[in-house]
């Protein structure tokens, strides 16, 4: 089972192999480019190549599976996430999460992949400075697991949910969305009376909003 994770494999020595114009850094690249135009759905390894201009069969000689090249292609946008420094750990570890969030929605595909393995370098980085910041917080033990894996699942399951309405016309389905509501008060009491779908908030504004509770909620107090 381990030999079909990427970040787990033997790499194979760079000596031996045939000469290509080509490098992996060059394929992330272009599959970046081609996962934001056309979504994971629709990349193939020949679509790749003719991307990059070359031939299928060159492609394999740097990586070796297409769920290889999304691998790399997920770890590529968590390197887009600046490593804050030299800073109290609270607001560390909020503009860590807050920049995480937006560079997967800078890449709308990208939080649909999170159910592989995360153990390329750039998450692995990232996924360590969360951890050495809440344990200068003070946690350790069961409560460091649980903050670490609950700030990280707000993180990819908010940036999930609001990639999928960023693909739709938001304004236009919020009204079908309020009047489907509404036509059913007798279903939906609370949601018709709430407001939460009127409250002119940003999906920006209401994840920040809710990160806030979650750190107070894992310990990490604001500074005085």
């Amino acid at each position: 089972m381990t030999k079909d994770v990427l970040w787990l494999r033997d790499q194979p020595a760079a000596a031996g192999r045939r000469a290509e114009p080509l490098s992996v850094e060059r394929i992330v690249t272009a599959a970046v480019a081609e996962l934001d135009e056309h979504g994971a759905e629709r990349l193939t390894m020949r679509r790749l190549a003719q991307r990059l201009d070359v031939t299928s069969t060159a492609l394999y000689w740097h990586v070796r599976t297409k769920e290889d090249v999304l691998d790399l292609a997920v770890d590529h946008v968590l390197g887009e996430v600046p490593i804050p420094s030299g800073v109290e750990p609270r607001i560390a570890a909020r503009a860590l999460l807050v920049d995480w969030r937006a560079a997967m929605l800078r890449h709308p595909w990208s939080p649909g992949l999170l159910g592989r393995p995360l153990l390329g370098p750039n998450v692995l980085a990232r996924i360590e400075f969360l951890q050495a910041t809440l344990v200068r917080a003070g946690l350790s033990g069961a409560d460091l697991q649980v903050a670490t894996k609950l700030l990280s699942n707000v993180v990819i399951g908010t940036a999930m949910n609001d990639s999928s309405w960023r693909r739709l016309d938001a304004p236009a389905v919020m009204v079908q969305v309020r009047d489907h509501i509404a036509g059913r008060g007798d279903l939906y009491p609370t949601l018709g009376s709430s407001g939460f779908l009127d409250d002119g908030s940003s999906d920006d504004e209401l994840f920040e909003r809710g990160l806030d509770r979650v750190l107070d909620a894992v310990g990490l107090s604001s500074p005085a």
